[in-house]
């Protein structure tokens, strides 16, 4: 079905922040829209009221035709507690609702409730719309095609992270919805995964609106782009892909500045010239009282003229300065500048595996034999599933081996992004939770530290887990430079972290001068962190290359 999404006038805000207002938006067949903006600018907010599972403070959403099938796939699938892979890619798709609906529809017709006739043609049009009548067969084929590798009817919550990534990328490749809204659809996906889902939303024939903080991903999918800016409180939309809005984007903000900066000049002109008149006028009164005699009338009369001619002048300029078209000065954005802080520097060698193996149910881990060098630079990629956490906590000595043996080397500091955020995912306050891994901070200082990544008072008494991803990211960034370290591991750094802290972070981690393992499926970090070794994590073993 051919669907078209149209919101008017939206406003929206968070408690007594406004978060965006005045947004418009058509959403056509074909038409791929990227939401870009800082972290917390409203981007998931503005995709859940499209969702119509939020309302808007102004405006409307309106469907057309109102019986078109919306899907809405949040920035973290959750995992319910005894939910099987079955049934999650049955929820995720819309099947399930569809099947309960069709279901209580079913019933309705048996009893000869009033319009049940009705009501039962509209849900099951709705379930074979959504693909109910052959889910079971095509979720095993999806699951197939992937490698999720694991039993359809095993729990959710029993699946490791690249599993879990699988099935919420097969939950999407099974949706037919007639509009798509996909906040951070590329997280945790691996280089496979990436290019699946470009290719499924490339050739969607329904409206897509997805948010992503992947670089490429946007510059090959996108056709258009909405940027939600907090700073200025615009909501500005640009034609064309990612690469054109960066462009026009860049042209705006300058001519912005040129403008804002043509006005302040010239009106500072004006202003100087009207004292200046001022300044005569006044010098001409003073002139005509003290030097004339009082029987001078003539040239008393003289000066008197000449200075009521320059306060006519300056009424003039004072005109001038008011008809002046005035131009607002563009807002200076905030603006993360991230420094990594450095421990003196460890021995010589930082971190070894020897004939390390690890088992975990049916997946074996190595053996691997690994050495890493103070000041290796080591980009760790790989499949979903491969064995790239399992590495990384096999280096540090947090996971127990079967066989072999694990150290790290003597003044080992380590600085460590996990993947899941998990050091601010408890009930403990940000504030207590950034404190137990840096205990010799006052309180004011972590406040300001927070503050500086965009965490502000509101955030710092929240419980860490009440946080969103983004801001989770942001607190283990913070974190990182408040103790030294002189062994970085970031694991998956970029996922729920906007555009720009991306760029502050990998400019922070070209200054950085400690070892860095570096794992992350963002081809453009990949391309722009600079690293000195490339490791290939493949089936529970490694290759360098």
């Amino acid at each position: 079905m051919s669907a078209t999404l149209v919101a008017k006038n939206l406003a929206a805000g968070h408690g007594d922040r406004a978060l965006f207002s005045g947004l418009d938006l058509v959403v056509s067949g074909g038409d791929v829209v990227g939401l870009v903006g800082a972290n917390g600018a409203g981007k998931s907010t503005l995709l859940r009221l499209l969702a119509g599972l939020g309302t808007a403070e102004e405006g409307t959403v309106r469907l057309s035709p109102s019986t078109a099938n919306v899907g809405y796939l949040p920035q973290e699938p959750d995992r319910r507690e005894g939910e099987t892979v079955r049934a999650f890619l049955a929820r995720r798709t819309g099947v399930a609702a569809a099947q309960t609906a069709l279901d209580a529809a079913t019933q309705a017709l048996v009893d000869e409730a009033p319009g049940a006739d009705d009501a039962y043609a509209e849900s099951l049009d709705r379930w074979l719309d959504l693909g109910g009548a052959d889910l079971d067969e095509r979720a095993e084929e999806a699951a197939g095609s992937l490698g999720l590798g694991v039993d359809l009817d095993a729990q959710m919550r029993s699946l490791s992270g690249g599993q879990a990534a699988r099935a919420g990328l097969a939950s999407l490749l099974l949706s037919r919805y007639d509009v798509f809204l996909l906040d951070e659809p590329t997280n945790d996906l691996d280089l496979d995964g990436l290019e699946r889902l470009e290719k499924f939303v490339s050739g969607l024939c329904a409206g897509t609106v997805l948010v992503s903080h992947d670089r490429e991903f946007l510059a090959r999918t996108v056709n258009r782009v909405v940027e939600l800016d907090l700073a200025q409180q615009q909501v500005t939309a640009y034609g064309g892909g990612y690469a054109a809005y960066l462009e026009e984007r860049e042209t705006a903000r300058r001519h912005a500045r040129e403008e804002y900066e043509e006005y302040a000049d010239t009106k500072a002109g004006l202003e100087a010239r009207a004292r200046m008149q001022r300044g005569w006028m006044d010098k001409g009164l003073r002139n005509a009282v003290r030097k004339q005699p009082d029987n001078d009338k003539i040239a008393r009369k003289a000066r008197t003229e000449s200075s009521e001619k320059q306060a006519a002048k300056a009424r003039q300029t004072d005109r001038m300065i008011e008809r002046l078209e005035a131009v607002e000065e563009p807002r200076k954005e905030w603006e993360l500048r991230m420094e990594i802080a450095a421990a003196p520097r460890s021995g010589a060698v930082v971190a070894t595996l020897r004939q390390a193996r690890v088992r975990r149910g049916a997946f074996t881990f190595g053996p691997v034999d690994l050495q890493i060098d103070w000041a290796d630079r080591v980009a760790i990629t790989g499949a979903n599933g491969s064995g790239k956490s399992t590495l990384l906590a096999a280096l540090l000595g947090r996971l127990p081996l079967d066989e072999g043996n694990a150290s790290l080397g003597p003044g080992v500091v380590v600085g460590e992004v996990d993947q899941a955020r998990g050091l601010f995912r408890g009930d403990a306050a940000l504030l207590d939770a950034f404190r137990a891994p840096a205990p010799d901070l006052e309180p004011a200082e972590i406040r300001t530290l927070l503050a500086k990544f965009g965490l502000k008072a509101a955030h710092v008494l929240r419980p860490a887990a009440t946080l969103s991803p983004g801001e989770r990211t942001r607190a283990a960034l913070a974190l990182l430079q408040a103790r030294g370290v002189n062994l970085l591991v970031l694991d998956e750094p970029t996922n729920h972290l906007d555009l720009p802290a991306i760029e502050q972070l990998e400019s922070a981690l070209a200054s950085y001068e400690g070892t860095l393992l570096l794992v992350t499926h963002d081809r453009r970090m990949l391309g722009a962190v600079h690293t000195t070794r490339r490791i290939e994590v493949a089936e529970g073993r490694i290759t360098e290359r």
